[in-house]
């Protein structure tokens, strides 16, 4: 507590540091219903950042508030105190003040023992014991398997009940993907932040070493103006139309083989590998996990901070069996686990995915009147696919044809390595478009990434209770 650190004031007013502040009032002029649900289902008890961007859809904010309400603050496994330390834990895994800072103020406020913020080793061994299964679910879900369930429900005096692990991982995968959403959307410190016992504990710039790389601050950050035309990024705009079209035409008139749809899923997986390097930045390939600076204040809340996301297929190294969607899917086997183990939880998360996935105002930028069901498919799938999950009935084709390179490069690092996102990534991609529509992107990432992680981790229950 002697080391106080000052928040750095954010480089722009507003919830956003991407999003102009006077469109996320636009957007949503901060209405009625918004104050409401606030009022009902905020944790924090005020507007904070985050509801004021997520408010631009404000049919998705609800089924959000009311999953996040129901974690934190209603009749479940764990006591209070606990749910808001493993909300920190997830967001230490990337680094992420924002919530961090969230939490630790709701964690004293729900009574948790001030000590256990100096760092892991003030904590007691049974929540210790989730360092292992943080680690794996917010960087290589696909290495969870059933011995890690059974190590934490057999470790005698330390056990976790079933329902006690399902709650916890449920929290772990809700926080990662939200660090994912406040780094993707540019979410700035808040205003006035509480204070904990006079003290901000935590205060790291809220941008990462290669925003500096890139000059990436607010007043030269914008490639908009200068250096594309508006010709360019219109004539983006209508090719990536012209695509939309003819796929939905190619597909009344031929259906590829399964071979070809799988040769397909392979190739997209292998060329995710690629995505990065040489990519967006103007390093030439993203530096190392262990080589960026991690702040002592976040690291006290995390073991082994050089584990990052690593390509599943690389080259080279045993191919890890890709996780065929039909074979354990969220509709048929994770919902009723989850739904069993942590009564209702399963219809609340169901309600949001179903919510971001079919949320729709049909437009794109200026155009009215648009089935923009492949491209949402695209961006949910081609998430999945970075982390080895496979649909046979979908061509992933598509996602070369509708997502190009930028958004890939965005998409990965929102999704991987969110610390990471820079201001720079969110402007290049999509230029014509509105900026509510690239906080549905935001929304899709982030729900895709949570159901990712939830179908390992469940998968792993379940052939722990088989």
């Amino acid at each position: 507590q002697e080391k106080r650190v000052q928040v750095s004031p954010p480089l722009t007013r507003g919830p956003s540091a991407f999003i102009p502040e006077n469109e996320v009032m636009q957007a949503n002029g901060l209405d009625e219903r918004t104050n409401l649900l606030v009022e009902e289902y905020s944790t924090s008890g005020r507007l904070d950042n985050i509801t004021q961007v997520m408010s631009i859809h404000t049919q998705y904010l609800e089924s959000f508030l009311r999953s996040q309400f129901y974690m934190l603050r209603m009749d479940g496994p764990l006591p209070l105190p606990y749910r808001h330390y493993i909300a920190i834990m997830a967001a230490a895994r990337h680094q992420c003040s924002y919530l961090i800072n969230m939490h630790v103020d709701e964690f004293l406020k729900t009574g948790g023992i001030a000590e256990w913020l100096n760092g892991l080793e003030y904590i007691p061994q049974r929540l210790k014991n989730l360092n292992e299964i943080n680690k794996l679910l917010a960087h290589r879900p696909w290495l969870i398997t059933k011995e890690h369930i059974q190590k934490l429900v057999k470790t005698g005096e330390n056990n976790w009940s079933l329902p006690e692990l399902v709650h916890a991982v449920v929290l772990l995968a809700h926080y990662h993907a939200l660090a994912s959403f406040v780094f993707g959307s540019g979410i700035n410190p808040e205003r006035d932040p509480d204070t904990s016992n006079g003290v901000r504990l935590i205060a790291v710039n809220n941008f990462c070493v290669c925003d500096l790389a890139n000059d990436n601050n607010i007043e030269n950050a914008s490639l908009t103006s200068s250096n594309f035309g508006i010709a360019d990024s219109l004539s983006e705009l209508e090719a990536l139309m012209e695509r939309m079209k003819r796929l939905q035409e190619d597909k009344e008139d031929e259906e590829a083989s399964q071979e070809e749809m799988a040769t397909r899923f392979e190739k997209e997986k292998k060329e995710s590998l690629l995505v990065i390097s040489g990519g967006i930045c103007d390093f030439p390939v993203p530096f190392s996990f262990d080589d960026e600076i991690v702040s002592t204040d976040v690291s006290r809340y995390i073991e082994d901070p050089g584990f990052g996301y690593k390509d599943f297929a690389r080259r080279g190294e045993d191919h890890l069996p890709t996780f065929r969607a039909q074979d354990y899917t969220w509709e048929n086997h994770g919902f009723s686990l989850v739904n069993r183990l942590y009564s209702d939880i399963g219809h609340l998360l169901d309600e949001k995915f179903r919510m971001v996935y079919n949320l729709t105002y049909n437009t794109m930028a200026t155009h009215e009147d648009v089935d923009t069901t492949t491209l949402r498919r695209a961006l949910f799938n081609y998430v999945h696919c970075m982390y080895g999950i496979r649909y046979d009935d979908y061509d992933y084709g598509e996602v070369n044809q509708l997502l190009e390179r930028s958004l890939k490069v965005y998409i990965k690092t929102v999704t991987c390595y969110p610390e990471r996102t820079t201001k720079r990534m969110y402007d290049s991609y999509w230029r014509q478009f509105k900026h509510s529509e690239k906080v549905h992107v935001n929304l899709l990432l982030m729900e895709a990434r949570m159901q990712a992680e939830l179908l390992y981790a469940l998968r792993a229950i379940t052939r722990h209770l088989t």
